[in-house]
């Protein structure tokens, strides 16, 4: 059994908290730092600049009213060009938050460094090239050290994830397929997402024979496809099942879930369940818009003169959609999401390769803001949970998925409890 050191300096330690998504992590972590295993955290902040990590804690300490956090947090000097700072952060760390992206460019050396001194580490990468490349080369070196890895632990892709596992454990009798449909509200403020994803997604689709290239490396069989087979849809389509045009999800969630029913089948023996994802995108009007929209980013991102204009003007090439600014805190307040889940399969005693399913069942999860509300809270409390619930993880360290490492814990209670809501909408029905 892996366990968190009791010999470090602090038990949670926010690699990146001057970043755009780190200054909202650091607020939460502070608003829940009574939540550790001794009751108050213990944490620090770090990265390149003093003064600009001074200046997060000045900030949170004016929006949370909480004066203690200009001079009780510690500051860490760490840049993921400096191995040796690195190491040093991790020795102190039972868990690093790495906020540092985009992962792909900055995200190994400090899983690296993690894995050599006994860290635990946790990231919001959506970038599957990153986060298959880090199970690869870490997964044997993480066991053999005792070290939790865990990636994409922020909206890509807890909800998506622990609400597949959350459905499965619902559902009585054997679950085959999901389909979920996410719903994203802005209110009248409106509202964007920092450049930084924009950029993630560019290298991500640029770099894809890349990605075909290491998963052939990681030699995975296909798993099992348990009960009917589900059916493929359109590159747009209307769906009934929420009321509007619908496209496939192009993040990390599908993979991610993949790589947790390839860990829950060949390491838990569970029935694996088949998996897709999609974006509701509204009317006729958001169809037409979108599809103008992603002709041009494929057209452009597949040359690095169309990759250099896309990080350039983001605002432009999606409609105001991504901004080198962000969002306001005026505009995260307005937002919200909600994930819907549609399942189904078996009832028990029922052979599921016999006839087709004879049970639904409909789940959701919903939240705040997703990106810099939503994403902060299930990164810390996956971060919470680790610190806790030591026992209730996997046997060995490694290189895990969310749903592979929390699959057991009490994480989806913990983010009820926090604003990310998982329900049921309806129960198992033929």
């Amino acid at each position: 059994m892996a366990t968190t050191s009791t010999s470090r300096v602090y038990e949670l330690v926010i690699f990146g908290a001057s970043g755009f998504t780190g200054q909202f992590v650091v607020e939460e972590v502070a608003r829940n730092s009574a939540e550790g295993p001794k009751g108050t955290l213990k944490w620090a902040v770090a990265g390149r600049s003093r003064q600009k990590l001074q200046q997060v804690l000045d900030q949170a300490a004016g929006n949370l009213g909480k004066p203690e956090l200009k001079s009780e947090v510690d500051i860490i000097i760490a840049d993921v060009e400096d191995p040796d700072s690195l190491a040093s952060m991790s020795k102190q760390a039972s868990i690093v938050l790495n906020c540092v992206g985009p992962y792909r460019f900055f995200g190994e050396p400090v899983v690296k460094a993690c894995v050599e001194n006994g860290a635990h580490c946790i990231d919001i990468s959506g970038e599957p090239q990153f986060l298959e490349g880090m199970q690869l080369n870490y997964n044997s070196q993480a066991a053999k050290n005792g070290v939790y890895v865990i990636g994409s632990c922020g909206f890509d892709s807890i909800p998506a994830d622990m609400g597949v596992v959350y459905t499965k454990d619902q559902f009585k009798g054997t679950l085959t397929a999901i389909e979920s449909f996410l719903s994203v509200n802005t209110g009248p403020e409106g509202g964007s997402i920092h450049d930084g994803t924009w950029q993630s997604a560019i290298y991500g689709f640029a770099d894809q024979d890349k990605l075909r290239s290491l998963r052939k490396k990681l030699g995975h069989k296909p798993l099992p496809v348990v009960g009917a087979k589900l059916k493929r849809r359109g590159a747009v389509f209307y769906s009934d099942e929420v009321k509007q045009y619908a496209v496939p999800f192009m993040g990390s969630d599908p993979s991610v879930v993949k790589r947790t029913q390839r860990y829950l089948c060949e390491e838990l023996k569970e029935s694996p369940v088949q998996y897709s994802a999609f974006a509701a995108v509204g009317g006729v009007c958001s169809v037409i818009k979108l599809m103008f929209a992603g002709m041009l980013f494929w057209l452009f991102v597949k040359t690095s003169f169309g990759r250099n204009l896309l990080i350039k003007y983001p605002e432009w090439f999606s409609f105001g959609y991504f901004t080198k600014d962000g969002p306001t805190r005026k505009q995260m307040e307005g937002c919200s999401f909600s994930m819907t889940f549609f399942g189904q399969g078996y009832s028990q005693g029922q052979d599921p390769q016999q006839g087709k399913p004879n049970l639904k069942i409909c789940t959701q999860v919903k939240g705040p803001e997703a990106g810099y509300v939503a994403t902060p809270i299930v990164m810390v409390q996956a971060a919470i949970t680790l610190l806790n619930e030591s026992k209730s993880l996997p046997k060995e360290g490694g290189v895990y998925t969310p749903g592979a490492a929390f699959c057991k814990t009490s994480l989806i209670e913990r983010l009820n409890k926090h604003g990310v809501v998982f329900s049921v909408i309806s129960k198992p029905e033929a």
